[in-house]
């Protein structure tokens, strides 16, 4: 398993389109090197799909995520 949750560019698409559909390996995604994802990108072609997660960086900005956030740092203040 790969994952890439910090810099677009520091994993090799063209080689993640190729060895997910040749080898045994998973790969989640959370930036690439061209965002927004390109119609034609090798990524969107592969054929062992269930092997690949792409998620947008700014999953982390779900209601529910920034609600938990708040209430932390609201928590943390509460706290001093």
């Amino acid at each position: 398993m790969i994952l890439n949750l910090g810099r677009g560019g520091i994993i090799n698409e063209d080689a993640v389109a190729k060895i997910i559909d040749e080898k045994e390996m998973f790969f989640g995604l959370d930036v690439l090197k061209k965002e927004p994802i390109e119609k034609d990108h090798p990524l969107l072609s592969v054929r062992n799909r269930n092997k690949l997660l792409i998620t947008p960086h700014i999953a982390w900005t779900s209601k529910e995520a920034r609600d938990t956030l708040i209430a932390g740092v609201l928590e943390n203040i509460r706290s001093l």
